[in-house]
């Protein structure tokens, strides 16, 4: 049944939302004002993930990055105030329904994709791909996806998010005209491609794949010469900026065309090309921290990093360029490199991967190379379930990702070789920067890394960042106490910071008094290892810290037993057992006066050399009591808020009792299941780190809590080696406790952790131990739970019958405890291995008894899980309307619950029963919505679903 539209409805001009190019909107032929620039940078960034929420933070960041204004909430609400006026304005003209609506955390715009230029792109891009549709109608479709281009993407939006972003939709486009111009030389249109590409390869000169289409179109169109001065171009461009040769591809083409030989492709056969729209790389990695401000000096050492760069292409085909930065603490090793990288990051188009390693620092637990190389894949866009469980296979994967990439590779602050000798790539196309204490000669012999020594800055460097900081006319005037002042801080960078902020809050101090201050604090500490420079460093470290207020000196000797890598406002607070308030005017302190540095809004950190300094003055100046009471309080804060967020992300586990948080803990609430997921993310590194500090400070029932707490975040990010780290400390804490019930329980979990890295025989003997002590102990829901645990062991190696058999015991356990819950849910598990088996029509029957129980202890969550198999049994057996109907009462349920995991997964059999029945249109509907939940969740399952959406329209064999 149609509805009845009326004249004034037709004539209606409708809105047009502009990204590719400055950003605009438009009705009709009508610009309308959307106001200042940064409400434009507000409503691109809502329109970029139009129809997924963000966060309040999420916004701040990518509109201000990190330099919001001082009240950047009060701002940012005024402008989604004004933005959510001119969509209901625009609603009100156009009758295209449109709105910006307030959810948990922030905001979501509602707005037809189609009317979204971008979004429109990437849809015509889509349907591009179809491989039904024919290569005319795909270049029609291709060639109407690019006339939506106006110029550069997001043009006139500053900050470094943008940039990133803007990078991302420039190598889109690329793909996209590179798809096109493949098509159009199949169909020997040559004269067309030559017109676009010329302008483009002049625009992305090392870009190799437009040079070599260029050049294959100039060729067909019997034009030879200029195909060849197109690769001589090309070929200076690359040695002049990137300090490297044509590619194996471009060399192969200037052969072929210097031959006379057709100019086809690397793999001789232009037909089988990537599909359009499709890029193996994703959005371009960029994980290099802030530059710093008022960087001063270094030119020698910035040049002959310039020059190794450029020397590049002398060096062996099979060679990475390696650089090795060593140094004293404090010297700025770090800061060069950083600071380097920046200025050149845009010769490596392909992104730049940063990781700390924290190979030196007191307490610090290094970087693994499994920790290291994950965050790694993960930057690569690599899904958790696609990493390999083994460290081989991950090493080989992050090779052969980037074997055809032009990549810089920033291993920061390493311990030793053999943590950098896994992460260096194969392809002499990346460079790779290494900082390091240790001289790392290994690599020097081995791998031809060249070494660079820096040493303290001479006195004028230091001078020149005095002049940085505090203008030139002030260290004029009193350039004799700056000399005193340089000379005393050794001329290191990192004690000339912290003086440089003491005068920069302190404009009215003459730098003679604080050099005078500086000169009387010397001597009164020992000297570290490094020797007399580091002595000065540490005696400028008394002076900052001797004129902090009591309340932030408390905090930064506190500080010192965090266990790292950072820590948020609310932990810190925790900490030191004061009000919240009164934390974040301490750690405001300690930030301006250098001693901390926030490096994410709310998140701390310090250098390495300082919190050597501050573990120092803890031990000194606090009682052992006093510091196992801090510690005590920080674990109490992480416990008490990661278990009520474990309850929000799984309410249906078994419980566990923690003891009442002591006096002064500031657990952070959790609002909702994405603000559960949000804290977890932000605190993944310190949890990880307070577990092994509650394991050796002897807080043996934090140790197991802990792990307790996490498990479900780790499993929802595909953690499982975290997982196995943290449940291996679970079953250390409950053994030192002697509480065989949290060990059997910390094993079952261990065993679950070691299943889902596929290593079986380790889950086996975890369960195993796990039901011995539940049946020494007597408690049947528990052994019950190990079986059933060992049934999904045997599940996963296709131990069917096994299976059941588990099932059938834990069904026998339950019953014996009266335990009807754990009934319903065993089974519903033997109804899913009989669909496993292949009996479909006994699986329909324990599932309905499963269904019944369910009902009688009311377990929502259960009833869904018991639909959702229900749903696979019917649509195994054929029966797609039955199925759909399982399926779309497991998701009213979970709906309900608003259990988002299980609903997407839902999602997903429900697709794949539509697939089956050949209503690919409803398919992709389920899946579509299936993979907006998965996005809004950061979730790894999402990759594989976008997959099963593009693979949709191949038809079934």
């Amino acid at each position: 049944m149609y509805a009845f539209t009326s004249a004034d409805d037709v004539l209606r001009p409708r809105a047009h939302f502009r990204l590719l190019g400055p950003p605009e909107v438009w009705v009709g032929d009508r610009l309308v004002d959307i106001g200042a620039p940064k409400r434009r940078a507000v409503l691109a960034a809502l329109l970029l993930d139009a129809g997924s929420a963000l966060t309040v933070e999420t916004l701040i960041d990518r509109v201000w990055d990190q330099q919001p204004p001082g009240k950047a909430r009060d701002v940012l609400y005024a402008h989604v105030s004004r933005i959510r006026h001119i969509l209901a304005t625009l609603a009100d003209t156009t009758g295209d329904p449109m709105a910006l609506e307030r959810r948990s955390g922030g905001y979501l715009v509602r707005v037809d994709p189609e009317l979204i230029d971008l979004h429109r792109f990437r849809s015509l891009a889509d349907q591009a791909r179809r491989p039904e549709r024919s290569d005319a109608d795909r270049v029609r479709t291709l060639r109407e996806a690019l006339a939506l281009w106006r110029g550069d993407p997001l043009a006139g939006l500053p900050g470094e998010w943008m940039a990133r972003k803007r990078e991302g939709l420039r190598r889109q486009r690329l793909d996209i005209v590179l798809a096109w111009a493949r098509m159009e030389l199949s169909l020997g249109r040559q004269e067309l491609v030559i017109d676009a590409l010329y302008p483009l390869v002049a625009e992305h000169p090392t870009v190799e794949p437009l040079s070599a289409l260029l050049m294959r179109a100039l060729h067909a169109a019997g034009r030879g010469a200029d195909a060849l001065s197109c690769y001589a171009i090309t070929q200076r461009h690359l040695s002049a900026e990137l300090g490297v040769d044509p590619g194996p591809e471009l060399r192969t083409l200037h052969q072929a065309i210097l031959r006379g030989a057709p100019a086809r492709s690397q793999d001789g056969d232009d037909a089988d090309q990537p599909e359009p729209g499709t890029s193996p790389a994703g959005e371009v990695p960029a994980q290099l921290p802030p530059d710093v401000r008022g960087f001063a000096g270094r030119v020698e050492q910035l040049t002959r990093l310039d020059r190794l760069r450029s020397s590049a292409r002398d060096r062996p085909a099979t060679c990475t360029t390696i650089a090795v930065v060593t140094g004293m603490p404090g010297v700025g090793k770090t800061t060069l490199v950083l600071h380097w990288a920046h200025r050149v990051a845009t010769a490596f188009p392909d992104g730049q991967l940063y990781v700390n390693l924290r190979g030196f620092g007191p307490g610090d637990t290094p970087v693994s190379t499994a920790q290291a190389l994950r965050g790694f894949l993960e930057a690569l866009h690599v899904p958790a379930h696609r990493i390999p469980a083994s460290l081989e296979a991950q090493i080989g994967m992050y090779r052969s990702l980037l074997a055809d990439r032009r990549m810089l590779i920033i291993l920061d602050n390493a311990r030793d070789v053999d943590q950098v000798r896994p992460l260096l790539p194969g392809s002499m196309r990346c460079m790779v920067v290494v900082t390091s204490r240790d001289g790392l000669a290994g690599l020097v012999a081995t791998e031809g890394a060249r070494p660079m020594r820096l040493d303290p800055m001479s006195a004028e460097e230091g001078r020149q960042l005095l002049v940085e900081r505090l203008g030139s006319y002030r260290v004029d005037v009193e350039a004799e106490a700056a000399e005193e002042i340089v000379r005393d801080c050794a001329r290191l960078p990192l004690a000339l910071s912290v003086v440089a902020a003491r005068a920069a809050t302190h404009p009215a101090f003459p730098l003679a008094v604080l050099a005078k201050e500086l000169r009387e604090a010397r001597g009164g500490l020992d000297g570290f290892e490094a020797g007399d420079a580091t002595a000065d460093v540490r005696s400028v470290f008394s002076w900052s810290y001797r004129l902090l207020s009591a309340d932030a000196a408390m905090m930064f000797r506190l500080l010192a037993l965090h266990p790292g890598p950072d820590t948020g406002t609310l932990a810190a607070a925790s900490l030191a057992g004061v009000p919240i308030r009164r934390a974040r005017a301490m750690l405001r302190e300690l930030t301006r006066a250098h001693l901390l540095v926030e490096h994410t809004p709310g998140r701390f950190t310090c250098h390495d050399l300082l919190r050597v300094y501050a573990v120092e003055l803890v031990h000194t100046e606090e009682w052992d009591t006093e510091r196992r009471a801090a510690t005590h309080r920080l674990l109490d804060h992480y416990l008490h808020t990661a278990h009520a967020g474990a309850s929000v992300l799984h309410s249906v586990r078994d419980p566990i009792e923690i003891s009442a948080p002591q006096a002064g803990v500031s657990p952070e609430p959790i609002a909702d299941h994405d603000h559960a997921l949000a804290w977890f993310t932000d605190e993944h590194g310190p949890l990880m780190a307070a577990i092994q500090l509650a394991l050796r400070d002897d807080f043996h029932v934090h140790a197991w809590q802990l792990p307790w707490s996490v498990h479900t975040f780790l499993d929802y990010r595909g953690h499982w080696d975290d997982q196995v780290t943290v449940h291996t400390a679970a079953v250390a804490g409950a053994g030192r406790l002697a509480d065989l019930p949290a060990q059997a329980y910390a094993l079952l979990n261990l065993g679950a952790a070691h299943g889902r890295l596929g290593q079986y025989d380790n889950a086996h003997l975890q369960f195993q131990r796990s039901l011995e002590l539940y049946q020494k102990l007597g408690r049947h829901s528990n052994q019950a739970r190990t079986h059933l645990n060992l049934g999904r062991l045997s599940c996963l190696q296709s131990h069917f019958a096994d299976a059941v058999e588990h099932a059938r015991r834990a069904q026998a356990l339950y019953s014996a405890d009266g335990n009807r819950a754990g009934l319903a849910v065993a089974t519903n598990s033997l109804g899913w291995y009989y669909i496993q088996l292949g009996d479909h029509v006994r699986a329909i029957q324990v599932c309905t008894e499963a269904l019944a129980l369910h009902e009688e202890v009311d377990d929502r969550n259960g009833l869904a899980a018991t639909w959702d198999s229900l749903g696979v049994a019917n649509e195994k057996l054929d029966d797609h309307a039955q199925a759909t109907r399982c399926y779309r009462n497991a998701l009213e349920v979970l709906s309900e619950l608003g259990d988002r995991y299980n609903e997407a997964n839902v999602l997903v059999h429900l697709g794949e029963s539509y697939r089956t029945a050949a209503r690919h249109d409803a398919a992709a509907a389920a899946w579509h919505e299936a993979l907006a939940i998965l996005d809004d969740l950061g979730h790894s399952d999402a990759d594989g679903l976008r997959e099963k959406l593009a693979g949709l329209s191949v038809p079934s064999s």
